[in-house]
């Protein structure tokens, strides 16, 4: 029996999102149970045809199963696939090879081969969250640890968005992934201020290292018909390709951020200063 499960979104156009009330938003932007022990949950979007999803493995490994919407035999036939382990020490099997990935290490895996995940110690599990997205070509899987990726470190105290950014994809050709993830110093809790919105691409952001009783208020919307989620840790945001990204967190936090589309330049982005927002 697999223990691979899938929801499915469908595309939102804007004027369709400035209408929603609160649970509307959340049901169709926000996906809120992506680490199930045992079982890898994913969910099939129709902004780029990306896949969100998160896997935690326990004492066995946990492969990763195709489903229905992609229409292939094999979940990677037509498909790349991004992992970051945000829990304790896992492994992933790609093909014929075995990698060890740390927390915050990444892995990217080309179009063709098998994947599966598996926690060095089960008591203490991986959480691999994945992104997949279609592919053209097949290019070589290869494991990125946390150090070995470009990073920034941008903002400042006085404006509250102290950060340190770490490029994933700079070091790996891919077709169209672009992974990277952000950290908030102890006292900063602005992300992506100003803000951005970039058309040809969409974006998911995932939330973590945050308290349980800590939230992230995410900013969503065209830029004056703006509007938000309350985040919890480890959830996730889609962030369609006409939508601000942005955020405030109750304390520091740490995201993930990954985008499918057009092109894989980290710096093409429309800007939206802050008093052009409402």
């Amino acid at each position: 029996m697999s223990r691979t499960r899938f929801t499915s979104r469908d595309a939102i156009a804007p004027a369709h999102a400035a209408g929603m009330d609160t649970a509307a938003l959340r049901e169709n932007f926000l996906i809120e149970d992506l680490f199930a022990p045992g079982t890898v949950s994913l969910t099939y979007t129709q902004y780029d045809r990306m896949i969100v999803g998160g896997a935690v493995p326990g004492a066995e490994p946990l492969p990763l199963d195709p489903i229905k919407p992609t229409g292939t035999e094999n979940f990677l036939d037509r498909r790349e696939m991004i992992a970051v382990n945000i829990g304790g020490e896992g492994k992933v099997t790609a093909g014929e090879e075995t990698f060890t990935l740390g927390t915050r290490d990444m892995i990217y895996v080309g179009r063709g081969s098998s994947v599966s995940f598996a926690s060095t110690d089960p008591a203490n599990p991986a959480r691999f969250y994945i992104v997949s997205a279609p592919a053209h070509a097949t290019h070589p899987t290869t494991h990125i640890r946390i150090d070995d990726a470009k990073r920034l470190d941008l903002g400042s105290s006085e404006t509250c968005n102290e950060r340190s950014i770490f490029q994933f994809t700079n070091a790996v050709e891919t077709c169209q992934l672009v992974v990277g993830m952000t950290t908030l110093a102890p006292g900063s809790i602005w992300n992506t201020m100003p803000a951005h919105v970039h058309s040809r691409r969409m974006e998911a952001y995932l939330y973590f290292d945050l308290a349980d009783d800590q939230r992230v208020i995410h900013l969503m919307g065209e830029p004056k018909q703006t509007r938000h989620l309350i985040v919890a840790n480890q959830q996730a945001v889609l962030s369609p390709p006409w939508s601000i990204h942005s955020g405030a967190g109750t304390a520091s936090y740490t995201f993930i951020w990954a985008m499918a589309g057009d092109n894989v330049d980290y710096t093409d982005v429309e800007p939206v200063q802050p008093g052009d927002i409402l």
